[in-house]
């Protein structure tokens, strides 16, 4: 099937009207996109593996006998995501595999293309929850504890969709089926625009986390109590902000609250608590923790952190000696491709150009010609990697 066909049956699957998506992992919405893989890799013929966090794993050979070349990325979505950020990965490995196979090529290793479970963590608050699983970094126990929105904890999401929660935990025989990681994404800016390139190839990816702010008050009736005898979390959360913004500009970072819990979230009721969420990124480690210390007494909980992750150099240059030396970039977004690094397996990245420069939003955007570039150039990368 060619790309274009391959993109539009997965298009509709968690559309909203805003022209977003709303992908979260273990919903309805999942259990269709893991289906439209499954779909994928037995059309071509692949050996479908679940591992124990419930990546999926579609290989063309046998990567328990040789280790092999992986592609791919995720299919979740943030709410209100482009269509863009993580399936262009996963097409674009399956179109890159028929590219091979449409040019005779004979692979040494097997090549192996992935769909990691809960990658932007939208749900349950943890960012790279499949890779972060199988790779040790995400203790099973406090994943099966994590909760979403309505107090679902992932344990009993799990359940609901047909899983076992106690299989999750390390899965040592996964990651030692890959010998190397190349992971295809939508450019999250406007590099590539600046340049003039479809393609570009990723450099390292900078240090982010999250934490939780808890705010608490005291509840009462918005109409009876005087101003001065509120204690109304609203207010610190209004300081918070201010100072996320204040902070990261001094540092020089990216700092973001964007999730919010209110309780108990009435119109005509003072809050008895609130709970914020905040995001900050930067091309050093030192600039996160300085917004960090100038937020000490709003006392953030870490949630997840991730260090700087220099992709591997070596790997680099093969995909840069393939694509005739495409500019080398630098993002602030998160990726399953850091967390498998991290780990110690040699990985790169290739980025495809947004016109918008827009992610995580409905205006998020690739042109078809620059999908099929990318998909060309991942091909080249993965054929001289598996001969």
């Amino acid at each position: 099937m060619t790309f274009a066909g391959t993109w539009s049956d997965l298009a509709p699957v968690g559309r909203t009207t805003d022209g977003g998506y709303r992908r979260f992992a273990w919903t309805r919405e999942d259990h269709t996109l893991r289906e439209w893989f499954a779909g994928e890799a037995r059309s071509r013929g692949l050996d479908l593996v679940t591992d124990r966090a419930g990546n999926q794993w579609a290989w063309w050979g046998d990567p328990d006998a040789t280790p092999g070349v992986v592609t791919g990325s995720h299919l979740d979505s943030v709410p209100g995501g482009g269509a863009f950020d993580g399936p262009l990965g996963v097409v674009s490995g399956f179109a890159a595999l028929d590219l091979l196979r449409e040019r005779d090529l004979t692979p040494t290793r097997p090549l192996g293309i992935v769909n990691f479970v809960d990658e932007e963590g939208a749900r349950f608050g943890v960012a790279c929850a499949g890779s972060r699983l199988i790779t040790g970094v995400l203790d099973a126990d406090r994943a099966r504890a994590l909760r979403d929105a309505d107090g679902v904890t992932m344990a009993d999401a799990l359940t609901a969709a047909g899983r076992d929660p106690a299989e999750l935990g390390p899965d040592p025989q996964a990651v030692r089926r890959i010998a190397s990681f190349v992971e295809l994404h939508v450019e999250q800016g406007r590099s590539l625009v600046h340049t003039g390139d479809p393609v570009g190839v990723g450099r390292m990816i900078w240090p982010h986390g999250r934490w939780r702010v808890e705010l608490r008050g005291e509840a009462n009736h918005a109409g009876t109590t005087p101003l001065a005898d509120r204690h109304d979390p609203m207010l610190d959360l209004a300081a918070l902000i201010a100072q996320v913004r204040r902070a990261a500009e001094d540092a020089g970072a990216l700092a973001t609250v964007g999730k919010l819990r209110v309780d108990p979230n009435g119109v005509n009721a003072i809050p008895s608590q609130v709970t914020a969420w905040l995001d900050v990124r930067a091309s050093e480690e030192s600039a996160v923790r300085a917004v960090l210390a100038s937020l000490a007494s709003f006392a953030p909980q870490e949630e997840s952190w991730t260090p700087v992750t220099v992709l591997d150099a070596d790997l680099a240059d093969v995909v840069a000696r393939a694509l005739d030396d495409p500019p080398r970039l630098g993002t602030g977004a998160g990726h399953d491709a850091g967390i498998l690094a991290a780990a110690g397996i040699p990985t790169a990245m290739l980025f495809v150009r947004n016109p918008t420069g827009i992610s995580h939003a409905p205006a998020e955007d690739a042109d078809e010609a620059d999908c099929l570039a990318g998909i060309d150039a991942l091909a080249a990368v993965l054929g001289r990697l598996l001969t």
